[in-house]
């Protein structure tokens, strides 16, 4: 056995299963760093951290359960996590060696690199991060070892005296047995749990991104501190790809392209909600017609008011735990803000479910709808399309029998995947368990949880663990979609409610024809229609597929001559329900077609003397250059309506690498 610094002996002796199958007992309180070395040498030399039943800690934490003991090397995805965390400290070190009046904040690691917020009376500039960056060398070179050390409360008191955003976060310890630890590298000491690699020389490979305002502890009553974004990655190669994709998605921002290509502006007279342009609007109906034509024979479309009183919260619990997220009405009767409009749809559908005596033969009943709702975000966190107030979904809730989640889960599973296919998105799936603040009982996220992952691995697809993240009424299967440049993002979701029936005392007539409590599925597939639009303008670019294209061919006439020509080719189009505009603008042909090529119309068609007399058209397709193929009216109209009925995607330029652990 291994002996570690608070040995109490073999009684109480910890055992490390290996994933050879082989054990270790050690002593509570030895240090993994001990554990991997008794292991091997040069695993040591190779370890970045470990993880204990799943828990990610590092070297110099000691170990304080039993379980499952991996040895996580740079190979790891889990790693780079780590690497980044401890990015966060050499930022810090970096800036309090050159601002020794910055307060310091917090440092995580995040999905694709890093940050730290500092209290400072000047914003930084980008000189600022060019001087940091440098002296973040520096400190990497110096190989500082980051040295761990568990404190008291006091103790950590008189450490961080001198910074009183450590000293409120030191607060949050008060009356609680948690372990408060300490980190130091060199100069620098934070308040920290970890984990970090073993030295700051192994972050070889990092930039720092940009700055940006944050309030403290995301209050917005609360001082503005300066947020430095960084990354960092475990191979150079991988950094330099993910900094590629980064300039690609500045190309695609949605931001720019929407205002671009007409589709959409947002205003200050209605901060958080989109004004849709005509083609916007296109888009955005066509959009919403495609999910409804997959929605027409299994779902039922309903539609439900936008404003209730406060009851209707308090019975389905948000109320309590999603008021300030609302957005309240005055109740000129009560003089009371008791009103609000909705933030999501649930708990109107349970109320027309309930409405009605339901029988076990007509489950499950599928409610979908596209209701505009309402919620109150922070005027700070809005962005684009992508955090806004005011937003519709494509919002689903079925009603089910406990013995049909199996294969009702199958079914919206495929449906869901089945719908991002169609635009060439990817999809990984997370099982998301009960988090801390939840309603319900024990007993009943047991059921739920048990039921939602038989009912997924029953499926037979892979899945990651979400441990604590669930919805605060059931656990839930998130699909997270990965673009055309490798990001991810959360966008479907099936969850698994056994609290909404009780809440709403929910019930159908079983075989035995006594009342039964149905069990509740949230669905969403798009997440919210502006938001899934934001992410497919930049996942195709702005180029999107003939059939989503808000104009999808362009008529130009060479010279005036030929605008009846034109015009009769155009209505051609339209009587085939083909979205065709006609381009007889008094400009010259070259204008017109870089006009078109640059609000990226799918096919351009170009009428001369030629084309007119022999009914053919001069096509220019999208992305092909100067090319211009010739093509008879008839074969031209079949292709667009071919391509429009198979839904085909746009032949696209490679795909921009991604870096491995980045997608």
């Amino acid at each position: 056995m291994i002996a570690g610094p608070s040995s109490a002996g073999a009684d109480a002796s910890i055992v490390l299963t290996l994933p050879d199958g082989s054990t270790r007992e050690v002593a509570p309180g030895t240090l993994a760093r001990d554990v991997v070395g008794s292991i091997g040498a040069r695993l040591l030399q190779a370890s970045v951290a470990v993880a204990v039943d799943g828990d990610v800690q590092d070297l110099m934490t000691p170990l304080r359960k039993s379980g499952a003991f991996v040895v996580i090397t740079d190979k790891d995805p889990r790693a780079l996590g780590v690497l980044r965390h401890s990015g966060a400290h050499i930022l810090a070190t970096a800036v309090r060696r050159l601002r020794p009046d910055a307060k310091i904040g917090f440092g995580p690691a995040i999905d694709d690199g890093f940050y730290y917020d500092f209290e400072v009376e000047t914003p930084f500039t980008p000189e600022d991060l060019a001087a940091f960056e440098a002296e973040m060398k520096k400190v990497v070179a110096e190989k500082y070892p980051f040295v761990r050390e568990e404190v008291s409360l006091n103790e950590a008191k008189v450490r961080f005296a001198d910074d009183p955003l450590k000293l409120e976060r030191l607060a949050d310890f008060e009356g609680t047995d948690e372990v408060i630890s300490t980190y130091t590298d060199g100069p620098f000491i934070d308040l920290c749990r970890g984990p970090h690699v073993p030295d700051t020389s192994h972050l070889k490979h990092f930039t720092l991104l940009h700055t940006a305002g944050a309030y403290w502890r995301g209050d917005v009553k609360r001082q503005m501190l300066q947020r430095i974004y960084a990354t960092a990655f475990f191979k150079k190669d991988e950094l330099e790809t993910h900094l590629h994709n980064l300039e690609e998605a500045k190309k695609r921002d949605h931001r720019v392209l929407g205002k671009a290509l007409g589709l959409f502006q947002i205003f200050p007279q209605a901060p958080g909600a989109a004004f849709w342009t005509p083609k916007g609007t296109t888009l955005y109906n066509t959009l919403e017609g495609f999910v409804r034509e997959r929605q027409k024979d299994a779902f039922q479309e309903i539609k439900t008011p936008l404003l209730y009183n406060k009851k209707l919260w308090e019975q389905s619990g948000h109320w309590g735990k999603y008021k300030e997220n609302m957005f309240l009405v005055l109740d000129n009767e009560t003089g009371e803000h008791d009103m609000s409009l909705k933030p999501m749809n649930c708990p109107s559908h349970h109320v027309l479910y309930a409405a009605e005596k339901h029988s076990y033969r007509e489950l499950p009943v599928r409610f979908v709808t596209f209701d505009v709702l309402h919620r109150n975000e922070l005027s700070g966190a809005l962005s684009g399309l992508t955090r806004v107030r005011q937003f519709s979904q494509d919002d689903c809730h079925v009603y089910l029998r406990e013995d049909q989640i199996e294969s009702e889960v199958k079914f919206l599973m495929d449906f869901i995947l089945s719908y991002y296919d169609t635009f060439g998105l990817t999809a990984r799936l997370k099982f998301a368990t009960r988090p801390e603040q939840r309603i319900g009982s024990d007993e009943l996220w047991d059921r739920a949880e048990g039921a939602l992952r038989t009912a997924l691995e029953s499926t037979g697809r892979e899945y990651e663990m979400k441990e604590g993240d669930g919805a605060f009424y059931g656990p839930k299967i998130d699909f997270d979609v990965t673009d055309s440049i490798g990001r991810a993002w959360q966008l479907g979701t099936i969850q698994l409610d056994y609290n909404a029936p009780e809440r709403f005392d929910l019930t159908y007539t079983g075989d035995d024809n006594a009342p039964h409590r149905p069990v509740v599925i949230h669905r969403a597939v798009s997440g919210s229609f502006e938001r899934f639009i934001a992410i497919l303008i930049e996942h195709f670019g702005g180029a999107f597929p003939v059939w989503l294209a808000p104009e999808q061919v362009r008529v130009i006439p060479i010279a005036i001559d030929y605008n009846e020509h034109a015009q009769a080719l155009v209505t051609r189009l339209k009587a085939h329900g083909i979205r065709a505009t006609l381009d007889a603008r008094n400009e010259t042909l070259n204008y017109r077609v870089r006009e078109g090529e640059v609000e990226k119309v799918p096919y351009m068609c170009v009428i001369g003397r030629r084309e007119a007399e022999e009914h053919t058209v001069a096509l220019r397709a999208r992305g092909g250059g100067k090319k211009q193929d010739i093509l008879a009216q008839d074969a031209f109209l079949e292709r667009v309506l071919e391509e429009v009925r198979t839904r085909a995607l746009p032949v696209v330029a490679e795909k921009a690498p991604v870096a491995e652990g980045d997608a």
